[in-house]
Protein backbone atom coordinates (compact mmCIF):
# COMPACT_ATOMS: atom_id res chain seq x y z
CA UNK A 1 0.00 0.00 0.00
CA UNK A 2 1.57 3.24 -0.95
CA UNK A 3 2.09 6.27 1.21
CA UNK A 4 -0.82 8.20 -0.39
CA UNK A 5 -3.18 5.47 0.22
CA UNK A 6 -2.18 4.82 3.66
CA UNK A 7 -2.99 9.03 4.35
CA UNK A 8 -6.56 8.49 2.54
CA UNK A 9 -7.31 5.36 4.99
CA UNK A 10 -6.21 7.65 8.23
CA UNK A 11 -9.07 10.31 6.54
CA UNK A 12 -12.09 8.82 6.11
CA UNK A 13 -11.82 5.00 8.02
CA UNK A 14 -11.13 6.85 11.62
CA UNK A 15 -14.12 8.91 10.94
CA UNK A 16 -16.69 6.31 10.33
CA UNK A 17 -14.96 4.31 12.98
CA UNK A 18 -15.15 6.69 15.66
CA UNK A 19 -19.05 7.15 14.73
CA UNK A 20 -20.28 3.80 14.75
CA UNK A 21 -17.81 1.99 17.08
CA UNK A 22 -20.65 2.98 19.03
CA UNK A 23 -23.54 0.81 19.50
CA UNK A 24 -26.60 3.58 19.65
CA UNK A 25 -25.11 5.16 16.74
CA UNK A 26 -24.79 2.31 14.76
CA UNK A 27 -28.37 1.08 15.29
CA UNK A 28 -29.01 4.69 13.97
CA UNK A 29 -27.51 4.06 11.03
CA UNK A 30 -28.24 0.42 10.37
CA UNK A 31 -32.32 2.28 11.07
CA UNK A 32 -31.74 4.39 7.95
CA UNK A 33 -29.93 1.79 5.60
CA UNK A 34 -32.88 -0.36 6.04
CA UNK A 35 -35.11 1.78 4.93
CA UNK A 36 -32.79 2.44 1.41
CA UNK A 37 -31.23 -1.22 0.85
CA UNK A 38 -34.21 -4.17 0.38
CA UNK A 39 -31.78 -7.10 2.06
CA UNK A 40 -30.51 -4.81 4.98
CA UNK A 41 -34.21 -4.61 5.55
CA UNK A 42 -35.31 -7.82 5.86
CA UNK A 43 -31.71 -8.62 8.02
CA UNK A 44 -33.05 -6.11 10.39
CA UNK A 45 -36.72 -7.59 10.34
CA UNK A 46 -35.13 -10.94 11.78
CA UNK A 47 -32.54 -9.52 14.82
CA UNK A 48 -33.01 -7.61 18.11
CA UNK A 49 -31.57 -4.34 17.89
CA UNK A 50 -31.62 -3.81 21.49
CA UNK A 51 -28.83 -7.01 21.97
CA UNK A 52 -26.54 -5.33 20.08
CA UNK A 53 -23.29 -5.35 21.50
CA UNK A 54 -19.69 -4.47 19.89
CA UNK A 55 -17.28 -7.25 19.85
CA UNK A 56 -13.78 -6.09 20.93
CA UNK A 57 -11.51 -5.34 18.32
CA UNK A 58 -9.40 -8.93 17.77
CA UNK A 59 -8.13 -8.00 14.16
CA UNK A 60 -6.36 -5.78 12.40
CA UNK A 61 -4.68 -5.34 9.00
CA UNK A 62 -3.68 -1.91 8.81
CA UNK A 63 -1.42 -2.00 12.48
CA UNK A 64 0.16 1.43 11.68
CA UNK A 65 -3.03 3.12 11.56
CA UNK A 66 -4.90 1.34 14.55
CA UNK A 67 -7.68 0.51 12.58
CA UNK A 68 -9.61 -2.59 12.82
CA UNK A 69 -13.03 -4.35 12.04
CA UNK A 70 -16.06 -2.85 13.17
CA UNK A 71 -17.97 -6.54 14.54
CA UNK A 72 -20.83 -6.69 16.35
CA UNK A 73 -22.97 -9.68 17.79
CA UNK A 74 -26.62 -9.37 17.82
CA UNK A 75 -29.65 -11.96 19.11
CA UNK A 76 -32.36 -13.34 16.53
CA UNK A 77 -36.08 -11.60 16.77
CA UNK A 78 -37.35 -15.20 17.83
CA UNK A 79 -35.89 -15.79 21.22
CA UNK A 80 -33.96 -18.67 20.04
CA UNK A 81 -30.51 -19.37 21.63
CA UNK A 82 -28.38 -17.92 18.76
CA UNK A 83 -26.51 -15.33 17.79
CA UNK A 84 -25.67 -13.44 14.29
CA UNK A 85 -22.87 -11.38 13.56
CA UNK A 86 -22.85 -7.93 11.45
CA UNK A 87 -19.77 -6.61 9.64
CA UNK A 88 -20.08 -2.89 9.45
CA UNK A 89 -17.21 -1.57 6.60
CA UNK A 90 -17.14 2.03 4.92
CA UNK A 91 -15.78 3.25 1.16
CA UNK A 92 -14.99 6.25 0.30
CA UNK A 93 -14.29 4.60 -3.41
CA UNK A 94 -14.15 1.66 -5.12
CA UNK A 95 -11.75 -1.15 -3.83
CA UNK A 96 -11.09 -4.50 -5.94
CA UNK A 97 -9.99 -5.91 -2.64
CA UNK A 98 -13.52 -5.07 -0.37
CA UNK A 99 -15.28 -8.75 -0.62
CA UNK A 100 -11.47 -11.01 0.40
CA UNK A 101 -10.87 -8.13 3.21
CA UNK A 102 -14.45 -8.54 4.43
CA UNK A 103 -14.06 -12.25 4.01
CA UNK A 104 -10.84 -12.23 6.06
CA UNK A 105 -12.86 -10.24 8.79
CA UNK A 106 -15.42 -12.54 8.92
CA UNK A 107 -12.73 -15.82 9.18
CA UNK A 108 -10.96 -13.98 12.08
CA UNK A 109 -13.17 -12.53 14.46
CA UNK A 110 -16.66 -13.85 13.79
CA UNK A 111 -16.06 -16.64 16.02
CA UNK A 112 -18.23 -18.36 19.09
CA UNK A 113 -16.27 -20.66 21.16
CA UNK A 114 -18.94 -22.75 22.68
CA UNK A 115 -19.02 -26.61 23.83
CA UNK A 116 -21.14 -28.89 21.79
CA UNK A 117 -21.85 -26.86 18.74
CA UNK A 118 -20.86 -27.89 15.14
CA UNK A 119 -19.92 -24.76 13.86
CA UNK A 120 -17.70 -22.20 16.18
CA UNK A 121 -18.34 -19.65 13.28
CA UNK A 122 -21.28 -16.64 13.75
CA UNK A 123 -23.56 -16.14 10.36
CA UNK A 124 -22.39 -12.89 9.30
CA UNK A 125 -24.12 -9.92 7.39
CA UNK A 126 -21.54 -7.96 6.27
CA UNK A 127 -23.00 -4.76 5.11
CA UNK A 128 -20.54 -2.19 3.21
CA UNK A 129 -21.28 1.87 3.26
CA UNK A 130 -19.80 3.68 1.22
CA UNK A 131 -20.00 7.44 -0.50
CA UNK A 132 -19.69 8.03 -4.25
CA UNK A 133 -20.92 9.82 -7.13
CA UNK A 134 -21.96 6.51 -8.35
CA UNK A 135 -23.64 3.01 -7.15
CA UNK A 136 -21.45 -0.05 -6.60
CA UNK A 137 -21.75 -3.27 -6.38
CA UNK A 138 -19.33 -5.84 -7.31
CA UNK A 139 -21.24 -9.06 -5.61
CA UNK A 140 -23.48 -8.53 -9.18
CA UNK A 141 -20.35 -9.32 -10.90
CA UNK A 142 -18.77 -11.23 -8.67
CA UNK A 143 -21.81 -14.01 -9.37
CA UNK A 144 -21.46 -13.81 -13.30
CA UNK A 145 -20.90 -17.41 -14.22
CA UNK A 146 -21.85 -19.28 -11.55
CA UNK A 147 -25.24 -21.35 -12.21
CA UNK A 148 -28.44 -19.38 -10.75
CA UNK A 149 -28.40 -22.26 -7.84
CA UNK A 150 -25.63 -20.43 -6.20
CA UNK A 151 -26.91 -16.92 -6.57
CA UNK A 152 -26.45 -15.80 -3.33
CA UNK A 153 -24.79 -17.99 -2.06
CA UNK A 154 -20.92 -17.59 -3.44
CA UNK A 155 -19.94 -15.85 -0.40
CA UNK A 156 -19.77 -17.50 3.20
CA UNK A 157 -21.67 -14.35 4.80
CA UNK A 158 -24.69 -12.48 3.55
CA UNK A 159 -23.88 -9.19 2.30
CA UNK A 160 -24.52 -5.95 1.30
CA UNK A 161 -23.50 -2.40 -0.16
CA UNK A 162 -25.29 0.61 0.93
CA UNK A 163 -24.83 4.61 -0.43
CA UNK A 164 -24.90 6.65 2.10
CA UNK A 165 -26.42 9.27 -0.45
CA UNK A 166 -29.29 6.97 -0.38
CA UNK A 167 -30.02 8.21 2.73
CA UNK A 168 -32.56 11.04 2.60
CA UNK A 169 -31.27 14.36 4.17
CA UNK A 170 -35.03 14.39 6.46
CA UNK A 171 -33.59 10.96 8.23
CA UNK A 172 -30.56 12.71 8.66
CA UNK A 173 -31.73 16.26 10.08
CA UNK A 174 -34.06 14.22 12.40
CA UNK A 175 -31.83 11.99 13.55
CA UNK A 176 -31.97 11.72 17.46
CA UNK A 177 -28.31 12.05 17.88
CA UNK A 178 -27.19 15.33 16.31
CA UNK A 179 -23.31 13.56 15.96
CA UNK A 180 -24.55 10.99 13.91
CA UNK A 181 -27.21 13.04 11.75
CA UNK A 182 -23.94 15.45 10.79
CA UNK A 183 -21.48 12.38 10.66
CA UNK A 184 -23.66 10.91 7.97
CA UNK A 185 -24.15 14.13 5.88
CA UNK A 186 -20.92 15.01 5.42
CA UNK A 187 -20.09 11.71 4.01
CA UNK A 188 -22.83 11.77 2.28
CA UNK A 189 -22.29 15.23 0.40
CA UNK A 190 -18.38 14.79 0.73
CA UNK A 191 -17.73 14.98 -3.32
CA UNK A 192 -20.80 17.66 -3.54
CA UNK A 193 -18.55 21.07 -2.88
CA UNK A 194 -21.59 23.08 -3.69
CA UNK A 195 -24.28 21.01 -1.50
CA UNK A 196 -22.08 20.28 1.17
CA UNK A 197 -22.05 23.51 3.29
CA UNK A 198 -25.39 24.44 3.27
CA UNK A 199 -26.71 20.85 4.20
CA UNK A 200 -23.96 20.97 7.49
CA UNK A 201 -25.11 24.29 8.20
CA UNK A 202 -28.98 23.10 8.57
CA UNK A 203 -28.10 21.74 11.53
CA UNK A 204 -26.46 24.75 13.21
CA UNK A 205 -29.49 24.81 15.46
CA UNK A 206 -29.13 21.72 16.99
CA UNK A 207 -25.23 21.95 17.12
CA UNK A 208 -25.85 24.87 19.72
CA UNK A 209 -27.20 22.89 21.89
CA UNK A 210 -24.34 20.16 22.42
CA UNK A 211 -22.25 20.02 25.30
CA UNK A 212 -19.01 22.61 24.44
CA UNK A 213 -16.24 19.22 24.10
CA UNK A 214 -19.08 17.34 22.24
CA UNK A 215 -19.23 20.22 19.64
CA UNK A 216 -15.80 20.56 19.34
CA UNK A 217 -15.01 16.89 18.84
CA UNK A 218 -17.69 16.64 15.99
CA UNK A 219 -16.17 19.93 14.32
CA UNK A 220 -12.49 18.40 14.42
CA UNK A 221 -13.65 14.90 13.38
CA UNK A 222 -15.47 16.21 10.35
CA UNK A 223 -12.74 18.83 9.39
CA UNK A 224 -10.29 16.39 9.12
CA UNK A 225 -12.44 13.49 7.03
CA UNK A 226 -13.05 16.36 4.83
CA UNK A 227 -10.05 16.83 4.01
CA UNK A 228 -9.35 14.33 1.73
CA UNK A 229 -12.44 15.65 -0.73
CA UNK A 230 -12.36 19.85 -0.09
CA UNK A 231 -9.46 22.38 -0.05
CA UNK A 232 -8.08 24.11 2.97
CA UNK A 233 -9.64 27.29 2.44
CA UNK A 234 -12.94 25.78 1.96
CA UNK A 235 -13.00 24.23 5.68
CA UNK A 236 -11.95 27.25 6.93
CA UNK A 237 -15.02 28.68 5.39
CA UNK A 238 -17.21 25.78 6.95
CA UNK A 239 -15.33 25.93 10.15
CA UNK A 240 -16.07 29.44 10.63
CA UNK A 241 -19.80 29.37 9.88
CA UNK A 242 -20.16 26.75 13.15
CA UNK A 243 -17.33 29.05 15.23
CA UNK A 244 -19.48 31.66 14.72
CA UNK A 245 -22.94 30.50 16.44
CA UNK A 246 -21.57 31.53 19.77
CA UNK A 247 -18.33 31.86 22.07
CA UNK A 248 -19.82 28.78 24.10
CA UNK A 249 -17.50 26.45 21.84
CA UNK A 250 -14.31 28.77 23.18
CA UNK A 251 -14.39 29.86 19.67
CA UNK A 252 -13.98 34.21 18.84
CA UNK A 253 -13.79 34.90 15.04
CA UNK A 254 -12.93 38.62 14.00
CA UNK A 255 -16.59 39.09 13.37
CA UNK A 256 -17.02 38.46 16.84
CA UNK A 257 -14.34 40.34 17.99
CA UNK A 258 -15.45 43.17 15.93
CA UNK A 259 -19.20 42.99 17.28
CA UNK A 260 -17.89 42.77 20.76
CA UNK A 261 -15.92 46.58 20.17
CA UNK A 262 -19.38 47.49 18.56
CA UNK A 263 -21.63 46.78 21.31
CA UNK A 264 -19.28 47.84 24.31
CA UNK A 265 -18.31 51.16 22.45
CA UNK A 266 -21.92 51.52 22.59
CA UNK A 267 -22.55 50.62 26.50
CA UNK A 268 -19.84 52.98 26.77
CA UNK A 269 -21.36 55.76 24.90
CA UNK A 270 -24.94 55.72 26.32
CA UNK A 271 -22.98 55.42 30.35
CA UNK A 272 -21.22 58.71 29.47
CA UNK A 273 -24.66 60.17 27.78
CA UNK A 274 -26.21 59.25 31.28
CA UNK A 275 -23.56 60.41 33.28
CA UNK A 276 -23.75 63.69 31.44
CA UNK A 277 -27.23 64.15 31.80
CA UNK A 278 -27.42 63.56 35.51
CA UNK A 279 -24.71 66.21 35.95
CA UNK A 280 -26.56 68.72 33.49
CA UNK A 281 -29.78 67.88 36.32
CA UNK A 282 -28.23 68.38 39.16
CA UNK A 283 -26.24 71.35 38.19
CA UNK A 284 -29.76 73.07 37.46
CA UNK A 285 -30.55 72.23 40.77
CA UNK A 286 -28.18 73.64 42.42
CA UNK A 287 -28.01 77.06 40.49
CA UNK A 288 -32.15 77.49 41.54
CA UNK A 289 -31.44 76.77 44.81
CA UNK A 290 -28.79 79.93 44.70
CA UNK A 291 -31.41 81.91 43.05
CA UNK A 292 -30.21 82.11 39.31
CA UNK A 293 -32.80 82.70 37.14
CA UNK A 294 -33.22 80.63 34.30
CA UNK A 295 -31.58 83.03 31.24
CA UNK A 296 -28.51 82.42 33.83
CA UNK A 297 -28.97 78.99 33.99
CA UNK A 298 -28.99 78.32 30.25
CA UNK A 299 -26.00 80.72 30.25
CA UNK A 300 -23.94 78.55 32.36
CA UNK A 301 -25.29 74.92 30.61
CA UNK A 302 -24.01 76.50 27.54
CA UNK A 303 -20.89 77.44 29.13
CA UNK A 304 -19.93 74.09 30.63
CA UNK A 305 -21.09 71.71 27.60
CA UNK A 306 -18.26 74.28 25.80
CA UNK A 307 -15.65 73.39 28.20
CA UNK A 308 -16.98 69.77 27.74
CA UNK A 309 -16.78 69.82 24.13
CA UNK A 310 -13.10 71.42 24.28
CA UNK A 311 -11.81 68.67 26.58
CA UNK A 312 -12.78 66.00 24.28
CA UNK A 313 -11.34 67.28 21.58
CA UNK A 314 -8.17 67.43 22.71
Amino acid sequence: MTEKKNNARRAHDPFFRWLFADVKRLRLLLGFAGKVDREVGEFLSSVNLGTLERIPDSYSEVDETGDADLAFRVNVLSGAPVLVGIMVEHKSGRDPDTINQIARYVRSVMKIHQENRVFDGLPTMAIIFYNGRENWNPLKNLEDGYPEFFHGRVLPFACSFVNMADIPDSDCLACEDITTGMGITAMKYAFDKDNLRSKLLQFKESFQKLPTDVGLTLLSKINVYLREYVDEDYLKELEMAFKSVGQKYGFVSAGDVFRKRLADAHAETQEAKDKLAQNKADTEAVLREIGLSEDKIVEVQTRLEALQQSRLAK
